[in-house]
């Protein structure tokens, strides 16, 4: 286990892989026989002239000066043979023999091939003064350099090949992990599209409107699931995927146009902000179409989610968590380049807010929204005869005593809003009565719902919020619960006559990231 663990790395495999070729080269070669040219020296003293060397062992050519007791002299002597492998002391007697300082004798040796040694002719230098007879020139056999060329060459190929399959390999599980990666908050495998948009938003503004246009032909118009003022909510596919479509009435062709520029604000992506897709005018001369494609919640507006479901104070914090730190992206200016300006609202209520499968929150519907360059010291607001709701209207604006000139006023409207969406949730989150099991939550009601009519005016709301001061009742449960009990007191912040002591949304962030949460397999981490 410990050696599979040593050898995991593929870079280390691949050199074990060369190096294992490398000595089994080696050893073919070196296990080989030789047939050797023999004479005066072969083996069992056979006559045939020619001998075989064991496996591994070399021919030679050795020759000697040997004095002739009838002449008086020293003559040259050569003679031809099988040399032992090395590990029976032939290459030894090889190197020794040839040391050039020894006089009167030497031997070559050769293993290129058979019958190497014919034309091996060692040099050597005589003993006596006797100028010794011309002896040809070494001869080196031209096949052992070849065959050595060879193999270096092969080895540097083969090197070079696994290096490039390597490296290859690991492109290619490189590329086969990317479509796998998991989006940690939404606990699901990415879609196509959503590759598509994360790959072509290299600045963080979508995609190029190019393929916007060509996504927005091959939309499918399934069915309608809302409609509003401002227009309709159909759900649609393309390629086989849900997408959102909001298809505007010509009347709101200002809120089509501010709705996209800000989706298509760099920087402007977050997993709690509806992701955007694509945008697109249609016509013909005689109608016009303006489409927003975004994705798609099946779980619908938090106004919807909160009538027919109640939650666990696991579940409220989550949706509570969700919604300011999409609300703190927004609102935040991010520097740099590209950058982010900092944007508002101006429309936060229950509709605005998606449902993830996740339990998250989404916020939707830019329309009203307003962008602040602080290099330029600018508040970009729409030309735009749409307001805000009326019921989530902020007491400054109702009196029409905000600043715009101000960017925080319109971050304090916000807030306020965001104060009375918190109560909404708070009032389907369950608790227990003491000493049972009974567990009790209110039924799900707008802010103001029993000091106004169901579709209240602008004085209406004035006379409630600025002129009596009245805010949604807190029921004493809510204290028996740590979720609710913070909950409470934010909600009671964000909802201040005085805009400047309101909470911001990075605020409420952090205090319910505070927050202890017993809950082993909720969706997301509150961090």
């Amino acid at each position: 286990m410990a050696d599979l663990l040593l050898f995991r790395d593929r870079g280390t495999q691949c050199f074990l892989f060369i190096l294992l070729f490398m000595m089994f080269i080696s050893s073919s070669i070196s296990a080989r026989t030789l047939t050797c040219y023999c004479d005066g020296s072969c083996p069992d003293n056979v006559v045939n002239g020619t001998c075989e060397t064991r496996p591994g062992g070399s021919c030679f050519s050795s020759v000697e000066e040997v004095y002739d007791d009838m002449t008086g002299t020293y003559e040259e002597e050569r003679t031809y043979g099988c040399m032992p492998p090395e590990e029976y002391g032939g290459l030894l007697m090889c190197k020794v023999a040839s040391v050039p300082h020894l006089h009167g004798k030497n031997i070559a040796c050769c293993d290129s091939g058979d019958y190497c040694n014919r034309n091996l002719h060692p040099a050597f230098t005589p003993k006596t003064t006797t100028p010794p007879p011309d002896l040809p020139a070494t001869v080196v056999p031209p096949e052992r350099y070849i065959l050595i060329g060879l193999m270096i060459l092969c080895v540097a190929i083969f090197t070079f090949v696994m290096t490039g399959l390597c490296l290859i390999y690991r492109r290619r599980q490189k590329l086969h992990k990317q479509p796998r990666l998991i989006n940690s908050m939404c606990g699901a495998q990415m879609s196509p599209l959503t590759q598509l948009v994360e790959q072509s938003s290299g600045s963080g503004s979508g995609l190029p409107l190019l393929v916007q246009r060509t996504i927005a032909k091959q939309i499918q118009m399934v069915r309608q699931v809302g409609k509003g003022r401002y227009g309709e909510v159909w759900l649609a596919m393309w390629r086989e995927e849900k997408v959102a479509v909001k298809t505007f009435f010509t009347t709101e062709e200002a809120s089509w146009f501010r709705e996209t520029e800000i989706y298509q604000t760099v920087l402007m992506r977050h997993e709690n902000i509806l992701g955007f897709i694509a945008a697109d005018i249609k016509g013909n001369g005689s109608w016009t179409q303006m489409l927003l494609i975004t994705d798609y919640h099946e779980q619908g507006s938090l106004h919807d989610y909160l009538q027919r479901s109640v939650l666990t104070p696991q579940k409220l914090q989550i949706l509570a968590y969700s919604l300011s730190s999409g609300l703190a992206h927004l609102h935040a200016e991010i520097f740099g380049t590209p950058g982010k300006p900092a944007i508002a609202h101006r429309d936060i209520k229950s509709k605005n807010i998606l449902v993830k499968r996740n339990g998250q929150c989404a916020i939707a519907d830019f329309g009203l929204a307003v962008k602040y360059i602080s290099e330029l010291d600018e508040i970009h607001i729409a030309q735009n005869t749409r307001v805000g709701t009326r019921r989530y209207m902020a007491p400054e604006v109702l009196e029409d005593t905000l600043n715009s000139k101000q960017f925080e006023e319109f971050k304090r409207a916000d807030m306020y809003s965001v104060g009375l969406v918190l109560w909404e949730a708070c009032r389907r989150c369950y608790t227990t009565v003491h000493g049972s099991k009974t567990t009790i939550c209110e039924d799900y009601a707008l802010p103001y719902h029993d000091v106004v009519p169901s579709d209240p005016s602008f004085e209406d709301m004035l006379a409630v919020v600025c002129v009596k001061g009245f805010r949604p009742p807190i029921p004493a449960r809510w204290q028996d619960d740590d979720v609710l009990a913070t909950l409470s007191k934010i909600m009671q912040e964000c909802w201040h006559p005085n805009p400047s002591v309101r909470l911001t949304a990075l605020r409420v962030k952090k205090t319910l990231s505070r927050l202890e949460i017993d809950c082993n397999d909720c969706p997301i981490k509150i961090v």
